[in-house]
């Protein structure tokens, strides 16, 4: 289960960024996860808490945003949901493509508590 690492980075990542901008309190993170990054949201969810239970970030939420995994088909220019189309495309059947998005995993926003 690699999410565990994935998880302790983007909390070294968020403090990290707090402290470099003098934040003192963060409400929310948002993560951008594809939908092609072998990242499972439901565990960046679930263990996140556990991770940040004796942090900064004890009473921070995450909130992971599912990015669809899409790609264009190299032989007829098609734009199509990979994980829908199991991988080929819909239009001509072929198999080659060119990913387009849903291969990261980010953090796209953090939200800081206005004071």
């Amino acid at each position: 289960m690699h999410e565990i690492g994935i998880v302790r980075q983007i909390a070294r990542t968020v403090t990290e960024y707090a402290e470099r901008n003098g934040v003192e309190q963060i409400e929310e993170i948002v993560v951008d996860c594809g939908e092609l990054s072998l990242v499972i949201p439901r565990y960046l969810e679930e263990l996140y808490p556990v991770v940040t239970q004796d942090t900064a970030l004890r009473d921070t939420k995450l909130i992971v945003e599912v990015v669809p995994g899409m790609a264009e088909c190299d032989d007829c220019d098609e734009i199509f949901n990979v994980v829908e189309h199991e991988g080929y495309c819909p239009n001509c059947g072929s198999f080659e493509k060119t990913i387009l998005s849903g291969r990261d995993c980010t953090i796209r926003e953090i939200h800081v508590k206005a004071t």
